[in-house]
C-alpha cells in the first residue's frame, strides 16, 4: 500500500535460521524491482533463496490471473490441494498470450524500466518539495498523506474534476485518522504529464488545506495523528 520494499534480505537469514521457507507475494516487485524487472528477489539478488514466488498478471502485465512459482514437488501438491485453484476454470487463450508478449516486451524493451524509475525519483522530489509527506515510499507507489478520511475523498473528487485519476485509503486499509491518496506511477508518463500531477496537487492542497476535519469535530473518534501542511497555507472561506 505505501510503496516500501520488505527486508528480504533480513527475512531469508530468519528462514535459514529456524529452517522455514520463504514466500515472496511479488504482485507489486514483477516489472519493477531488480536490475531487469523480475521482482523483489532480484532486487536483493537472492533468486536463489526464496522458494516460492507468487504473483499476478493485473499489474505490471496488464491482463488477469496469477501465478505461483516454485519446485515440482510444490506445484504438484497445489494443484491436488489448493481448493482455490480446483475450482478455478483455465485462463482464456486470450489473456495467456498478452501475458507472454507483455513479458516480451519487457525483456526487449529495458528502456522501460530505467524511465519508470526517472520518473520514481522525480515524483519523490517533486512531492517533497511541495511539501507533502510520502512516508517510506521507495517505489513508483507515492502514498500522499492527507490525515482525516472525509479530506482524503474531497481531495480525490477534486482531483478527478481536475483530470487527475487517484484513489483514496482509509481506515482500515491504513491507521485511523491517516488516510491517504494513493498515486502510482509508469514508464510513459511523460514529464508533461508528471508537471501537471504536481501543479494540480499544490493547488488542490492549498485549496483544501483548511478544510474542517471532522475527526476533531466528532467526540469520541480519535483525532488525526498527521495532515499535510504548507509553508504558505491559503485559507478558503465558504461563501
Amino acid at each position: 500500500m505505501s510503496g516500501d520494499i520488505c527486508k528480504l534480505d533480513e527475512i531469508v537469514l530468519l528462514a535459514k535460521k529456524y529452517n522455514a521457507r520463504v514466500m515472496v507475494d511479488d504482485a507489486h516487485g514483477l516489472g519493477v524491482l531488480g536490475e531487469h524487472g523480475r521482482g523483489t528477489a532480484e532486487y536483493f539478488g537472492l533468486e536463489d533463496e526464496v522458494d516460492i514466488i507468487m504473483g499476478t498478471f493485473s499489474k505490471s502485465l496488464g491482463s488477469m490471473g496469477g501465478f505461483i512459482a516454485g519446485n515440482a514437488e510444490l506445484v504438484e501438491y497445489l494443484k491436488h490441494k489448493s481448493r482455490c485453484l480446483i475450482f478455478t476454470a483455465a485462463l482464456a487463450p486470450a489473456i495467456v498470450g498478452g501475458v507472454m508478449k507483455a513479458l516480451e516486451i519487457m525483456q526487449e524493451e529495458t528502456w522501460r524500466i530505467d524511465q519508470l524509475w526517472r520518473n520514481t525519483r522525480k515524483m519523490h522530489e517533486g512531492f517533497k518539495r511541495i511539501g507533502f509527506q510520502i512516508g517510506e515510499t521507495q517505489t513508483p507507489i507515492v502514498p500522499i498523506l492527507i490525515g482525516s478520511e472525509a479530506k482524503a475523498f474531497v481531495f480525490t473528487q477534486r482531483l478527478f474534476e481536475e483530470g487527475v485519476f487517484a484513489t483514496p485509503a482509509i481506515y482500515p486499509a491504513v491507521r485511523y485518522g491517516e488516510a491517504i491518496v494513493r498515486t502510482s506511477f509508469m514508464a510513459t508518463h511523460t514529464d508533461n504529464d508528471l508537471d501537471c500531477v504536481l501543479e494540480i496537487f499544490e493547488k488542490l492542497a492549498r485549496e483544501l488545506g483548511t478544510f474542517d476535519d471532522p475527526a476533531y469535530l466528532n467526540p469520541g473518534r480519535r483525532k488525526n495523528t498527521f495532515d499535510f501542511s504548507l509553508s504558505n497555507p491559503v485559507t478558503v472561506e465558504a461563501v
